[in-house]
């Protein structure tokens, strides 16, 4: 069994929707399913529009389409992206 570090994107649905919450339903999620450490950035996109950039370690031995659907699921969420997965050593 080995570690990935993975960074995913979220974009939510409208500029009002609340990123905190979001960030909770993601990290119980990814907890949910394997117990790891989520670190969140916030991303200006425009007109008051943020997206949610995160990286947490996964284990590589579960495919990430499973958590990608799960967080598809989350309320206000339009569009769930990976944007880089690294081997992780250590």
């Amino acid at each position: 069994m080995g570690f990935t570090a993975v960074q995913m994107k979220i974009m939510p649905d409208s500029p009002s929707a609340d990123l905190k919450r979001i960030e909770a339903d993601i990290e119980r999620i990814i907890n949910s399913m394997h117990k790891t450490l989520v670190k969140f950035e916030e991303e200006p996109i425009a007109f008051g529009l943020s997206a949610i950039i995160f990286n947490f370690a996964w284990n590589d031995e579960i495919d990430t389409e499973k958590l990608e659907a799960e967080l598809q699921k989350i309320a206000n969420v339009s569009s769930v992206e990976v944007l880089d997965i690294r081997k992780a050593f250590g």
